[in-house]
């Protein structure tokens, strides 16, 4: 099965990019046969920024970012 998930949204200030990393990695989890594809777009392009300070009560997009590629998710800007 192929999945597509568009993130257009920035990492912190709303749960938007949060939740759409969250169903990804819930998707992979379900099974192995999966194709996930993640595509930044907009405001959402600055998630994938390197280094990035995680604000205190945040979530660190960037981890999950690479368990999405780990597990052979592709993501593009």
């Amino acid at each position: 099965m192929n999945y597509l998930i568009i993130i257009n949204d920035g990492p912190y200030g709303n749960e938007r990019a949060y939740n759409a990393l969250r169903l990804a990695m819930s998707l992979q989890k379900v099974s192995e046969e999966i194709s996930l594809n993640v595509s930044m777009i907009g405001d959402g392009v600055v998630n994938a920024i390197n280094g990035q300070n995680t604000p205190n009560g945040y979530y660190n997009i960037g981890r999950m970012l690479k368990s999405v590629l780990i597990k052979k998710g592709k993501v593009k800007l």
